[in-house]
């Protein structure tokens, strides 16, 4: 076990492992952007030059948060609501 050419053997087995691993890795995430972007694409309003509107949920959860926030600056500030 002493032997130099077993320790450079392992030691290439290794880097070779990790170089295919990462061209892997590479390659699926490359390949995940790509669809992202065609899924971008493909929505309406794909162009985004204008905002969309959120929906009425979304806006009673924005109402909701900032309720949230303005009893949280209360209570920071000492004033009884």
């Amino acid at each position: 076990m002493t032997d130099p050419s077993f320790y450079m053997t392992m030691a290439a087995t290794a880097l070779a492992g990790v170089a295919i691993l990462a061209y892997t890795t590479l390659t699926g995430w490359r390949g995940w952007l790509a669809l992202k972007q065609q899924e971008l694409q493909h929505q309406p309003g794909g162009d985004r030059t204008a905002p969309a509107m959120p929906n009425a949920s979304a806006r009673i959860e924005i109402a909701d948060l900032k309720e949230r926030i303005r009893k949280l600056e209360a209570i920071a500030a000492g004033v009884d609501l």
